[in-house]
């Protein structure tokens, strides 16, 4: 089957999908995105996505592309010509096409808006059974990780590192304390309680760490927001990371060095299997 992608308003066969050279994604990451996860057809936390996609048009002074009710159509039209049952859609906006400056262009362009799906198993997700190894590596990111942009290539050299040391995800450091992963959420387990660094403009707000956080608190699972060192991540009792669409998946291993006792713990093993119970897998 061919997939069928959003381009600027249009649903398009992907090989005739096109962007202007002069896009300002292209040219400077001018540009924020999001992924969606799909189980059973139908999107997951999709609110909190579009919460977290206005901040970051707000934060970078870039106008939504259209109404959240479109934005919501489009997705679904997407899945339903995609025929996707289980996977992510991703979403991205930017500043639009302009001459190549700096500053930002006036009058303003019209922001582009590209949308894709892309079929992935998430609920049955090989790696949640048995967990994923973890390399540490430094924080080469800039100040605003907060805000979520298509500016990744420190998380890709992250994550190249990682893939060449037969590693799953790289946990960033600063200061001598995980922030996050390359593409995740960073927790470490500790006598029963979940420790993860609290929000700010060092770490992502996590849509599936928000999830997360109000499943624990009903479920009698206590979560401490605080800053955590490699030395304690690899002395810790469990590990794990979340994102879109990896949900929670257990690390069982640092740097070579094996958590816990090298197998997914029972605190990340209950998280997954509240996460997924809500999820509708």
């Amino acid at each position: 089957m061919v997939r069928t992608v959003f381009v600027n308003g249009e649903y398009l066969p992907e090989a005739e999908a096109k962007i202007s050279i002069f896009d300002r994604g292209f040219l400077f990451a001018d540009g924020v995105y999001e992924v969606s996860a799909v189980v059973n057809g139908v999107l997951v936390d999709y609110s909190a996505h579009t919460d977290r996609l206005e901040r970051s048009l707000r934060e970078l002074r870039m106008d939504w592309p259209c109404s959240r009710t479109e934005l919501e159509a489009m997705h679904f039209e997407l899945i339903r010509r995609n025929a996707l049952q289980e996977g992510i859609v991703y979403m991205q906006v930017t500043r639009g096409a302009a001459d190549r400056s700096f500053n930002f262009p006036r009058p303003a362009p019209k922001p582009s808006l590209i949308a894709f799906t892309q079929s992935m198993s998430l609920v049955h997700n090989p790696n949640a059974a048995t967990g994923v190894k973890v390399i540490t590596t430094p924080d080469l990111r800039w100040a605003r990780r907060d805000i979520k942009t298509v500016m990744l290539l420190a998380p890709v050299l992250g994550k190249q590192e990682a893939y060449e040391k037969g590693a799953h995800e790289a946990w960033m450091i600063e200061d001598g304390f995980i922030t996050e992963g390359a593409s995740s959420n960073a927790y470490i387990v500790k006598d029963g309680k979940v420790i993860t660094r609290g929000l700010s403009n060092e770490i992502l707000a996590g849509c599936t760490r928000r999830a997360l956080f109000r499943l624990a608190a009903e479920h009698g699972v206590e979560i401490v927001e605080r800053k955590f060192t490699p030395e304690e991540a690899r002395a810790a009792d469990e590990a794990f990371l979340t994102s879109a669409s990896q949900f929670v998946m257990p690390v069982v291993e640092i740097d070579a060095q094996r958590i816990g006792g090298g197998q997914p713990g029972p605190v990340v093993r209950k998280l997954r299997e509240l996460f997924l119970a809500e999820a509708g897998a």
